[in-house]
């Protein structure tokens, strides 16, 4: 019998978020976690199979090869639309 443990998986945009509670087999890898989490049927715009994958903040390297462990969350990261230091210097030069 297969040991299944429950994770959380979330993705966010500006105006959107959705965090999904799932059970998994013991030793499920992380991109097999999101995909697992069906997020494209909130986000139809999400690409898996391509997404950078972290877990609580931390980039995952290999997320086709690390299992993910009981009450982990696995994060979808997005492509950023402003590079952070031109965000920073924007925000400012407003409060100047």
């Amino acid at each position: 019998m297969t040991t299944k443990i429950q994770v959380e998986v979330a993705y966010a945009l500006p105006e959107k978020q959705k965090i999904v509670s799932l059970e998994v087999a013991e030793g499920t890898v992380v991109r097999d976690v999101a995909r697992q989490a069906n997020m494209t049927r909130f986000f139809p715009e999400l690409d898996i199979e391509n997404a950078k994958l972290g877990i609580f903040g931390k980039a995952v390297r290999k997320p086709d090869e690390q299992a993910i462990k009981a009450g982990e969350r696995v994060e979808i990261y997005r492509e950023l639309t402003v590079d952070p230091k031109k965000a920073r210097a924007n925000r400012a030069a407003k409060s100047n």
